[in-house]
């Protein structure tokens, strides 16, 4: 059975996850104006969370304990967004957030349904054993009854247009600051 923080830490990973993947496709694709910029940044942060993961299986975790965030569908319906509309930021955010909203707490849903338990790994490492009062009973309940794992992706989902809308707002503070910095 999960403790309070491993639940607290699963509605963060989600909330997380989203403002991480909204906001830095939004704010590249916007300042460069290309569809796939969305899709290369979630390629590339991908690739940054294989190798976090690696970190922590090479420090001796199991590999399945470590939650690697899925971006790349969720990112390419940003483009595709982007695209369709012809560039237009307004509905960047509306379409684009709401296709991001509605699929990425989806994967983010499969991805923690398959972590491993942490209240598990935490009494297996690094104590082989467990004394009989100190073994966990598992409740007669659904795993996700009452889930923060629900609440994190649903809290997700709403935000995901104003995470769009920030990422289009930092992109425009970005142009701002550099007319005032520029000599020309």
């Amino acid at each position: 059975f999960y403790t309070d923080w491993a639940w607290t830490s699963f509605t963060v990973f989600s909330i997380s996850q989203t403002l991480m993947l909204v906001v830095g496709a939004t704010y590249y694709l916007t300042f460069t104006g290309v569809p796939g910029t969305a899709t290369y940044y979630a390629l590339i942060m991908t690739v940054y969370t294989w190798v976090a993961k690696g970190a922590w299986f090479a420090l001796g975790y199991p590999y399945d304990f470590i939650v690697t965030p899925v971006w790349l569908p969720s990112a390419m319906l940003l483009d595709l967004a982007y695209w369709a509309t012809k560039k237009n930021k307004h509905s960047l955010i509306f379409f684009g957030g709401v296709l991001v909203g509605m699929s990425l707490p989806l994967f983010n849903m499969v991805n923690l349904i398959t972590v491993a338990d942490p209240l598990e790994t935490a009494f297996k490492y690094p104590r082989p054993t467990l004394p009989p009062y100190m073994t966990p009973i598992e409740p007669q309940v659904g795993k996700f009854y009452n889930s923060p794992v629900a609440l994190g992706a649903g809290a997700g989902a709403v935000l995901s247009c104003t995470f769009a809308a920030l990422g289009c707002k930092l992109n425009t503070w970005t142009y701002r600051w550099m007319a005032a910095w520029s000599k020309w």
